[in-house]
């Protein structure tokens, strides 16, 4: 008799201690869920050394939607940072809680570098994004950049070494195109247009270059530095585009000759 009141005293005393954490718990949520409690503010900064160009509090309040007025203890932060995330120029949030009624974003905004295909650009980290064009500043040359699905890493790479070996010659790449067969096409900032040919590293018939293709680079080391004296030969006429798939050499198209370009160059 005695063992089973104490096995009753001590179901009791648990179902008590269970009311009473019941109503704690339950005086708890009431009192987070107040109207004191909710989100009223949205801070808004860069990354340490960076700053923002394009992303603005009221494109996080969009991207948030119903989440800017949330209650600060119960917010999922990382849903909000996912949201913020998909907006347009962030490249990536870090959200945190800041009391009593602040939401504090930082932000990694996409830092453009080219026009990628269509409608989409490609930033410094070779990774395609989607942005609204006319946002960019009047002033931001931008080249284009064009390649099949999940290319941009390579397209970005040799978009970079043909800018470098052509920057001596004070020309630039005004547009870059790795066609569907990993062939390359690439057009001047002086209309030049390049015909490179089948990519070695990014030939996936081919990926180690067996057919005995010309290494990339050495295909546009060759023609840079035959361009000075090819330049010289052709007394101020214009070269319309270049083939640079040939095994010893390259071919070349002359552009068209305007009357002005034929007095020019008359003895």
């Amino acid at each position: 008799m005695f063992a089973e009141a104490r096995l009753t005293n001590l179901i009791a005393n648990l179902l008590a201690l269970l009311a009473v954490l019941a109503i704690v718990a339950g005086v708890v949520l009431w009192t987070i869920r107040r109207p004191y409690f909710s989100i009223s503010r949205i801070e808004l900064a860069p990354v340490a050394g960076a700053s923002l160009q394009y992303v603005t509090p009221l494109n996080l309040q969009t991207a948030l939607a119903g989440q800017v007025r949330g209650n600060f203890f119960l917010m999922d932060l990382d849903a909000a940072r996912r949201r913020i995330e998909a907006a347009p120029w962030v490249r990536h949030a870090v959200v945190r809680r800041v009391w009593p009624a602040t939401l504090q974003v930082r932000i990694e905004e996409q830092q453009p570098l080219a026009f990628w295909n269509e409608n989409q650009m490609i930033n410094t980290w070779g990774e395609a994004f989607t942005a609204n064009q006319g946002e960019l500043p009047d002033e931001l040359d931008l080249p284009q950049l064009n390649g099949p699905v999940n290319s941009e890493r390579l397209v970005v790479q040799r978009y970079a070494e043909i800018a470098r070996w052509f920057a001596p010659l004070g020309l630039s790449v005004r547009e870059a195109t790795l066609t569907p067969r990993y062939a390359w096409e690439v057009t001047l900032s002086d209309d030049v247009r390049l015909t490179l040919g089948r990519d070695p590293a990014a030939d996936v018939a081919d990926p180690h270059g067996r057919s005995g293709a010309l290494p990339f680079a050495a295909r546009i080391e060759r023609f840079v530095q035959a361009w000075p004296e090819l330049t010289r030969r052709l007394g101020g006429r214009m070269i319309a585009s270049a083939d640079l798939r040939y095994p010893n050499g390259f071919a070349i198209t002359l552009a068209p000759e305007t009357s002005a370009s034929s007095r020019s160059t008359r003895p």
